[in-house]
Formats: C-alpha cells, structure tokens, sequence
C-alpha cells in the first residue's frame, strides 16, 4: 500500500487558495473553529442527557440533582486547559519527546493495577479528590503519539520489524490495560493503532498477520477463563438476544439489553421530550448515564435527536480527516487518523451496543457519556487536532 503523503508545491498552493490563507504565520490565526464549536456543541448536549439521565439514581442516593453534572463540568473546566495545552505545544516536538510521553503513562498503567479502585470488575482509576482518574484514557493518546512518531520516523520503511516494533509499543499499553479487565479500552487502542500503521503503509500480508494474532489472543483469552461468566456474556448476548422469550428469567445483560432497545424504541421520530422519557427518568436502563446514554437520546430526543447527534460526530470526524489531509508533514496526517480512528470506533460501537447490533463492551460516547477521565482525554485529542490544523502553513 502506498503511504498517504501530505501535499506539497502545486498542490499545496491550490489548496491554500481554495481554504484560504491569510499570508500571516501565527499559528492561531488557523484555528478550526467549527471543529472547536461542533466539539462544545456535543458536549452541552452530553451534560444535559447526563442531567436527565441521573434523575433516579441522585433521588434514590440522595444526591444534589447536579452531583454528576457538576462533577463532569469540572472535568470540562480541566479538559478545556488540556485541549489549549494540547494545542500550543509544537506536535513537531514529539517526533522526539513521544518516548517520553509513552513512558510517562505505563507506569501509571501498572501502578493503577495494584493500588487502584474499580467497579464492574474493573481496577483502573485513582481517587484524586472528589473525581477519579484513568490512566488507560491518557493511554490512548500516548499510543497515537507513540507510534504516529515511530512510523514518521520510518516512512516508507515499514517492513516486518519496524512492523513488530510498532505493534510492541502500542501492544504493552493494551496488555497492561487488559490486565485491569477492560476489554473496551484495549480494544479502541487497537483500533488506533491499526488506523495509524494502515495509512503509514502497512500492506497487505502484515494486516492478515495482525488480524490473525489478534484472533488468536481473543481465543486465548476465552480457552483460559480470563474472561468470567458475565463479561463473556456481554461479549455474545447481542447474538442470543432474540431468543429470550420470558424476562423474567433473562439474564442481567439480556435486561440490559432489552431495555436499551426499549428505550430507543420508545422515542420514535420526535422523542418524549426532555426529561419525559419514562424508561430512562425511572431508571430502567443501567448505566444509562455513562456506557448506555445514548438511550437517553433516543428516548427523549427520539430519531431527530439521535439523527442530530450523529450527524454533529460526522462533522467532527470530517473536521479531523480534512485536517489529516491539510497537515504540513506526514506525522501529522498520521495523528490525526489516530484520532479520527479513536473517535468513530467508539461511536461506532457504543451507538450499536445500544441498539443490539454490536457486542457490549463497556465503551463510552464520546463527550456525552459521563466520565470525567474519558472527556479530557477526548479534548486534549481534540487539540492536537487543531495543534496540526494551525500549523500546517509553518
């Protein structure tokens, strides 16, 4: 496969003139500010599904009807300073400095299996305060810097060693984060990093090869019992979920399931109107306001609403792709698809699992599930995208 290349002489004057340039250098006078507004738009409307989502749970806890709304609008204060850091710092710089950021986040990947919290059988946060940190959130960007670095590094030279060395770096933050029992995140790690290496060049064969090893960890992982009863169950109920005719005796998943579809059926094409859904404001739904929130948008918003989100993503993603295409060098190009892989993997999936046509995997929404770890992660990618964008006349 031939790699993907940034444009360059004829082609990139044409392109300066057809998006425009101003002639001024300064970085910030090339800032994508629909790519900034579409992002803000996405997450005002996460904090107010989060808000309606968490009705029964802050009643039945008593909790102040903003707990979980004030918590993740101090993790967007925090992500917003991420986003801004993210994109002042040169990401030319970490064509160097990427072994450091990588080594930075895995002793924070084994240290948060010894002496983390968790729930649902996974250990991967710290208490910081009132908030909880996950280092496998910040895991991901450093995989995308790590081995976006590597193969700029080694472009056009992606034979099967430098091959192996990429997929090592990236395969001991997965390892690690499935040491912690969580699939999901392993899983987008590897999404990214299969993004990164197929537009680096990676051909053909080596992608079979990939495809195959990976094959062959799952059914490792499945023959050695890594996985208990319940999590397998997550994994393959969207393939029995039709053959459960009694609820009353349909498992923990199967209910999970049902009612998500439930939910979303119930919304039709207008929706039940905000904080109207019945299903979604008594609490039908577990873990509605972080893995299954999307049901909440459905319910409440109904098909307009869900239409309106997923349109507003694909805007996001067109955003990211242009940007990966006007980069001034191919590192870059290689970041962004980082990012853009990260971002419609998980949409991708989390908006199937919740209607039944996708494994349930545990994988958040990006900017509308709450999760205060999940969101700076999600804008401080968000800022290297615009880092490339502004400085890709310079």
């Amino acid at each position: 496969m031939t790699a993907l290349a940034p444009p360059t002489g004829r082609v990139r004057g044409a392109r300066e003139r057809v998006f425009g340039h101003t002639g001024d250098p300064h970085p910030l006078m090339h800032v994508d500010w629909l790519l900034v507004a579409v992002t803000f738009a996405i997450t005002a409307l996460g904090l107010a599904m989060i808000y309606s989502a968490t009705n029964s749970i802050t009643e039945v806890n008593d909790l102040g009807r903003m707990h979980y709304v004030s918590r993740q609008a101090m993790a967007l204060g925090i992500g917003v300073v991420a986003m801004i850091v993210a994109a002042s710092f040169d990401y030319r710089r970490f064509r160097e400095l990427w072994p450091v950021a990588y080594g930075l986040v895995i002793p924070l990947l084994i240290a948060v299996r010894f002496v983390g919290t968790g729930q649902g059988g996974t250990t991967a946060w710290f208490d910081v305060g009132p908030m909880q940190f996950q280092p496998s959130e910040i895991a991901k960007l450093a995989i995308i810097l790590a081995v976006a670095g590597y193969c700029h590094a080694h472009r056009g030279e992606l034979d099967a060693w430098r091959l192996a060395v990429a997929v090592t770096v990236a395969g001991i933050a997965m390892g690690l984060t499935m040491l912690q029992n969580d699939l999901g995140t392993m899983l987008v790690m590897g999404a990214c990093t299969i993004g990164i290496l197929y537009v680096a060049g990676l051909r053909f064969v080596h992608l079979l090869v990939l495809f195959l090893l990976a094959a062959s960890c799952l059914v490792g992982l499945l023959v050695t019992d890594t996985f208990n009863a319940y999590r397998l169950e997550r994994l393959t109920g969207f393939v029995t979920q039709d053959r459960v005719e009694d609820a009353t005796a349909a498992t923990d998943t199967e209910y999970n399931l049902q009612q998500s579809k439930d939910a979303i059926a119930n919304g039709g094409f207008w929706g039940q109107g905000f904080g109207e859904g019945p299903l979604t404001q008594n609490g039908f739904v577990p873990e509605q306001h972080t893995d299954f929130i999307f049901t909440a948008v459905g319910e409440e918003l109904g098909f307009v609403g869900a239409a309106s989100l997923l349109g507003l993503y694909g805007i996001l993603a067109w955003r990211i792709w242009r940007t990966a295409m006007l980069s001034q060098d191919f590192q870059g190009t290689l970041i962004c698809i980082g990012v853009l892989a990260v971002f419609v993997f998980q949409i991708f999936e989390n908006a199937g699992m919740t209607m039944g046509i996708m494994p349930i995997t545990g994988i958040p929404l990006p900017f509308v599930s709450y999760g205060g770890s999940a969101l700076i992660a999600y804008l401080a990618a968000i800022g290297l995208v615009i880092n490339v964008h502004m400085r890709r006349f310079s």
